[in-house]
């Protein structure tokens, strides 16, 4: 149950508040100045608190500043009888949350005290999630691809430009834009994800833009939209490519000002948002196609990122199976199992088409359904997982089809070998310094701890 402590030194504004807060189901403490507020937030942070300006002693804004300074993610609305747009500014710039002027509308309080503790709630998942995924969120790999791409996302990062992700479905779109908030200077504010493809067309744009009560069939209330939830922080959009062209436009208005109303709505609302789009559609061919605007695909692709699919660094697969290992193991809080040179190899032939996602579950299914702590060819699974060849065809240059040829053949040899390039070099029948001259010149990184 949420906890409000409203701080007003007028004894029927303080009744009146704790009575409408308490029938709606909050736990309510009441403070009739800033020094006794003070206290009670030192003593319990309540998990909103209604402060009013004008108290005698300290007064709301230096509370306010107090306030933060104790607890600075704390939801704050400000109340004043003698309200100005400079106070209202001045105090939302101290970081309250909203500004409430007397007399006071009660639905206008509950919808606001909502509101901020929606946000509130989200902000407190963000951090929740960053502090799990500390460590932990990274791009996983060390070939050339990886590093490039690894690279692209550091510096996009930077900066507020709208970055449009391509890719595979399952290829990591989702990680490299969670990367992307992470590394920004906007990492402490919300990472809000709208998935565009599975949420339906007459829904969307409620979604995105939130709805007054009323504004349709079922809207009992008002709500915010991604959009202004997203405010400061970044909004990521996946699966742009399956938005209608309806909500495409009301998207690129709202890209381009940075303005949007509630459906239903008159009022004006100004966000600052950092947008990030992923899809596995060629958008360009879809704007030729006439089913995705060019204008909105050239807002969309400032700084564009494609992710490779996983059969475009194969040599990644060992790394990548160790990672998955590991994490894997702590989150069923168990020792890391291990896997043998012949069923890696087995992993390593495989083309991989739902990409990473699909090694992560196949590693998950072993991780859950092998019998031993050691993983082998012989597990029932590997009887379904059938090698592929890979397309050398595809490519039009001989010099082409042979470098590719020649690296996957290399990773294999070198993976059946556990990484022993002696061992590797003298089964190939070739010199070892030349084998490391290939290995250099293909960009195959060597896991560390091989033995030369």
């Amino acid at each position: 149950m949420p906890r409000v402590l409203v701080v007003d030194d007028e004894e029927n504004i303080r009744e009146s508040l704790s009575d409408i807060l308490s029938d709606e189901g909050y736990e309510v403490a009441l403070a009739e100045s800033a020094e006794r507020a003070l206290e009670s937030v030192r003593q319990k942070a309540p998990d909103l608190v209604l402060l009013d300006i004008w108290l005698p002693g300290m007064d709301g804004t230096e509370a306010l500043k107090e306030i933060k300074a104790l607890a600075e993610a704390l939801p704050v609305i400000m109340i004043t009888g003698h309200g100005t747009i400079e106070l209202a500014v001045k105090t939302t710039r101290m970081g309250a949350y909203d500004f409430l002027e007397k007399p006071l509308s009660m639905e206008r309080v509950l919808l606001t005290v909502r509101r901020a503790l929606e946000k509130s709630r989200l902000e407190k998942e963000n951090r929740a999630l960053r502090e799990s995924l500390k460590g932990k969120l990274d791009i996983v790999g060390g070939s050339p691809v990886i590093k490039a791409l690894r690279s692209q996302v550091e510096m996009a990062a930077r900066g507020s430009s709208k970055v449009l992700i391509t890719g595979e479905s399952g290829a990591g779109k989702e990680l490299v834009a969670r990367l992307l908030h992470e590394l920004s200077p906007r990492a402490k504010m919300p990472f809000i994800e709208v998935n565009c493809a599975a949420i339906p067309q007459e829904l969307i744009e409620s979604e995105l833009f939130g709805h007054e009560k009323g504004a349709f069939t079922g809207a009992q209330e008002s709500r915010k939209g991604k959009f202004e939830l997203a405010d400061r922080g970044s909004l990521f959009l996946d699966e742009v490519g399956d938005m209608s062209l309806a909500t495409q436009a009301k998207v690129l208005r709202a890209i381009e000002t940075q303005e949007f109303q509630h459906v239903g709505g008159s009022r004006t609302i100004k966000v600052d948002v950092r947008l990030v789009a992923a899809t596995n559609k060629d958008l360009a061919k879809e704007v030729r196609k006439g089913s995705f605007r060019e204008d909105l695909y050239y807002r969309l692709n400032v700084i564009p990122i494609e992710v490779p699919p996983l059969r475009a660094h194969r040599e990644d697969i060992p790394q990548l199976v160790e990672y998955f290992l590991g994490a894997l193991a702590a989150e069923y809080g168990r020792a890391p199992k291990k896997i043998t040179r012949e069923a890696l190899k087995r992993l390593m032939d495989y083309q991989w088409p739902g990409n990473v996602r699909e090694l992560r579950n196949t590693i998950e299914r072993l991780v859950i359904m092998s019998p031993s702590e050691l993983i082998e060819e012989k597990d029932s699974f590997f009887l379904n997982l059938q090698p592929q060849a890979a397309d050398y065809f595809g490519h039009e240059a001989l010099k082409d089809a042979k470098e590719a040829f020649e690296k996957d053949f290399l990773i294999r040899k070198l993976v059946e070998n556990n990484w022993n390039i002696s061992r590797t070099a003298e089964l190939l029948d070739v010199e070892r310094s030349n084998l490391h001259r290939k290995i250099k010149a293909y960009g195959i990184e060597v896991p560390r701890g091989s033995q030369e």
